[in-house]
């Protein structure tokens, strides 16, 4: 698949995996739209891509409200016509321990990471259907198939981001020639610990990652544009990506 012209929206693009992923596609072609609530951040990453001769529309959004969604997809196709490819990465990791009763955090990943992928996919897959085209990107996770003490929450929502997956690719690929991927990264050097407030865990979480090459979103963005770039008969279903010493 040549990716010139294509348009491709990208959620939480305006750090980590989504940002290193627009600027990847962007630079082979494609016409990104880049969404987060950091418009500041946003605004900072569409002049990188502008100055390497790339096309990107900034559309500043919160995946949790249904809303800034429907604008998002609306200013996409006013502006583009069309949204060809769907990445659907805002995402939250606030790990703790269970025991310690960190329910708003419980929920707003659920708000996120859940509730956000589905609000994206209302929006974007009744056109997809009719035209018979699209792709969707789903960003998992290892924990959407490994659980580690502190986890439950998180990968229980990316546990749900790869069933949608699953899901999805069984109704729409056969029928209306949609492709839907799951990546599922490892341990990749974001901004996710970041958000992390159960000092118990943490500690914890520093003695058992502290050894461990950390991949770069960089890596991860080259995933997302293998999948996209195969051709029409390939359907690349899932990909996971550890770094080395994580085995």
């Amino acid at each position: 698949m040549n990716l010139k012209d294509k348009v491709v929206i990208i959620t939480g693009a305006s750090s980590g995996i989504g940002r290193a992923t627009a600027l990847k596609l962007a630079q082979d072609g494609a016409k990104v739209v880049i969404s987060a609530r950091r418009k500041e951040k946003l605004e900072e990453l569409k002049k990188e891509i502008s100055d390497k001769g790339g096309t990107a529309l900034v559309v500043e959004a919160d995946v949790t409200k249904r809303d800034d969604i429907k604008n998002l997809v609306k200013q996409t196709k006013d502006t583009f016509g069309v949204c060809d490819v769907l990445v659907n990465n805002a995402g939250i990791m606030p790990l703790s321990y269970m025991k310690n009763m960190h329910v708003d955090e419980w929920l707003k990943m659920v708000d996120v990471n859940i509730n956000g992928v589905l609000y994206c996919l209302a929006e974007v897959l009744p056109d997809m259907v009719e035209r018979k085209s699209g792709h969707i990107i789903n960003i998992s996770s290892v924990a959407g198939r490994e659980v580690m003490a502190g986890s439950a929450v998180y990968s229980a929502t990316k546990f749900a981001v790869r069933a949608l997956s699953d899901g999805l690719r069984k109704e729409l690929s056969p029928g209306h020639n949609i492709r839907i991927t799951c990546i599922e990264p490892g341990a990749v050097e974001t901004e996710l610990t970041e958000s992390i407030t159960d000092e118990e865990l943490m500690d914890d979480f520093k003695n058992k990652m502290g050894d461990l090459d950390f991949l770069d979103s960089d890596d991860i963005a080259k995933a997302i544009y293998y999948a996209v770039t195969q051709g029409d008969n390939v359907h690349v279903n899932e990909l996971q990506i550890r770094p080395v010493s994580q085995g």
